[in-house]
């Protein structure tokens, strides 16, 4: 029996809701990004420690040249490779700030860590390694060896770099190199640049008065101390710890202490969607029987999915731009009160229920996925303390207070996330006449298909801005890994020694960024986050390509058919 349509009246009373909610968190914390500080230096620098780094052994710096060189060393830069490799490139180094490949993957090791894309999706080169994930859901440890066997076999590890930050990057005119500097004394050479530092990779804290004189142990979630914790959370037995976020890291960190904790304190701003991980151990019968290819066939496959068909795309088209917004608002609130009522079935104490519920169309913040999540809320040792939009502003030295209330813990996490899509995040990055890429952005980002900018020859940026943004963003790193290893052997091939786009290809890639931008007010109606910029006004440019991943990577196919009319060579 087909249901009733709900009044119009009913979503739009919602919405009024949705709205509601987000002027009080804008009321609270108006200053936008400025709210957090990734600078973890003098009192904050125990924050940024690497926890799974050995001691450091000393070496001397390098001085030397080499092709190609990745600053960064987690998919961007693993993709990429391989395929240069394909293409007989030999001289290619990584870079990197940790002590290992493996990008958010090596630092991300807190209990639970997984991957909410199913893995057969997210997890790269399957076919070019024949493995299989394990589950449907990849756990992180399985994620970081997958990175590791990339390395190993595509031998990334002969000319890699670790415990080690690029600090410069200035490109040379004279002799057509990038010269690169780093905070070890490294002075290295490289004809071509692949920014590969990662869209989540500099871990952020939130400005809270009084984080410093905190008496207890503490740590962000990106730097486990499995020394404090024990690597089965044993030692937490008779602490109480207290976590300060309620993202996507948090959700899965939150199931895990709980079960281990004397007693667990979240102290929540914002609540997470959190639907249900389907979830299951990988068919070996099924996995037997895959063919060569499977992995590009199921992609294209789920990419085809997500896609309109002809008869929707009728129907969408009869519809004037008033009534089909209407019908997409509709239908995300219809998806976000399912949410509520999952809420409601599984939380046990209503008014916990109640301050868990997610008040914003779904997308406006990152979605989450996990069964244990919302039952810990269920345990007698787990405490939400929902601070209503208003976020921890003070913590003493026995711990956070709110509302005059003071909750006494000996540890605490700080799962608040990092900086978003930011290009040379520790690397001062200097192009053709002196310009840095700071400077050259300061007035909107250019770019070309978000890759490559006008006066940074042979350098190419990966996961950043004005690129297409995707939930599983391994597939996308792919189209982007693809085309720079084809611009770069084109330049080989051809006798060039550098490419750069020319400003009127720029001027073309960002007036597409901005016509598929902005079209409904939903990033400015969407609750503050950092898909949002924190509830920041930005311009139109300063964002992702909204076209449609199958038009991007079509886009960066007719670009290369067309090199001579995009780029300027030398």
């Amino acid at each position: 029996m087909p249901k009733t349509p709900r009044p119009q009246s009913y979503y739009d009373d919602i919405k009024h809701k949705f709205a509601e909610a987000r002027e009080v968190r804008l009321g609270y914390r108006p200053e936008g990004t400025d709210q957090f500080t990734s600078e973890l230096t003098g009192d904050l620098a125990q924050y940024a420690v690497d926890p799974n780094a050995r001691e450091v052994a000393a070496r001397d710096p390098i001085d030397d040249e080499v092709e190609v060189l990745f600053i960064g060393g987690g998919f961007s830069a693993l993709l990429t490779s391989a395929r240069l490799r394909e293409q007989g490139i030999q001289s290619i180094r990584i870079v990197e700030r940790g002590a290992d490949v493996g990008g958010t993957w090596y630092w991300n090791r807190y209990p639970g860590v997984a991957c909410d894309v199913v893995a057969y999706d997210y997890l790269p080169l399957l076919d070019e390694l024949d493995y299989v994930p394990v589950n449907h859901y990849s756990r992180g440890p399985e994620i970081l060896s997958h990175c590791q066997a990339i390395a190993k076999k595509y031998d990334l590890y002969d000319l890699a770099v670790f415990n080690t930050t690029v600090t410069s990057t200035v490109w040379d005119a004279e002799d057509q190199l990038w010269h690169l500097e780093t905070d070890r004394g490294d002075r290295m050479r490289a004809r071509f640049v692949i920014c590969a530092n990662g869209t989540l990779s500099k871990p952020k804290l939130s400005k809270i008065e009084g984080m410093t004189r905190f008496a207890g142990h503490a740590f962000h979630t990106s730097r486990w101390d499995y020394h404090y914790t024990g690597d089965d959370l044993s030692l937490l037995k008779d602490k109480v710890v207290g976590i300060i976020g309620t993202g996507a890291s948090a959700v899965q960190v939150v199931p895990e202490v709980a079960k281990n904790a004397k007693a667990l304190y979240v102290f929540q701003r914002t609540p997470s969607s959190i639907d249900i991980r389907d979830d299951w151990p990988t068919d070996p019968n099924w996995a037997r029987k895959l063919e060569p290819g499977w992995q590009a066939k199921r992609r294209e496959k789920v990419l085809a999915l997500s896609e309109p068909s002809p008869e929707r795309k009728a129907k969408l088209a009869a519809l004037s731009p008033e009534e089909k917004l209407k019908k997409q608002e509709n239908s995300n609130i219809d998806y976000m009160m399912r949410i509520h009522r999952r809420i409601e079935e599984t939380v046990e104490d209503p008014k916990t229920a109640e301050a868990l519920k997610p008040w914003y169309m779904f997308m406006c913040k990152r979605p989450c996925f996990h069964n244990d999540y919302l039952p810990s809320f269920n345990l007698p040792n787990v405490h939400l303390v929902d601070t209503q939009g208003k976020g921890i502003t003070e913590i003493q030295s026995e711990g956070p207070v709110f509302e005059g209330n003071s909750y006494p813990c000996d540890l605490l996490i700080y799962a608040t996330g990092f900086e978003v899509q930011k290009t040379g995040i520790y690397n001062h990055i200097v192009g053709k006449n002196g310009v840095s890429l700071e400077t050259r952005y300061s007035s909107g980002i250019r770019t070309l298909l978000g890759i490559h900018s006008h006066g940074f020859p042979n350098l190419f940026i990966m996961g950043g801005y004005q690129a297409s943004f995707q939930f599983n963003l391994t597939d996308m790193l792919q189209t982007q890994g693809d085309h720079i290893a084809a611009c770069i052997s084109h330049v080989r091939d051809q006798g060039y020694k550098s490419l750069e786009p020319t400003e009127k290809a720029e001027d073309w890639w960002v007036q597409e960024v901005i016509q598929h931008r902005g079209k409904t007010g939903r990033n400015a109606e969407c609750t503050p986050g950092y898909y949002n910029f924190e509830g920041e006004s930005n311009r139109r440019q300063d964002g992702n390509y909204n076209g449609g991943f199958r038009q991007y990577f079509t886009h960066q196919g007719s670009v290369r058919a067309q090199m001579s009319e995009h780029f300027i060579f030398e």
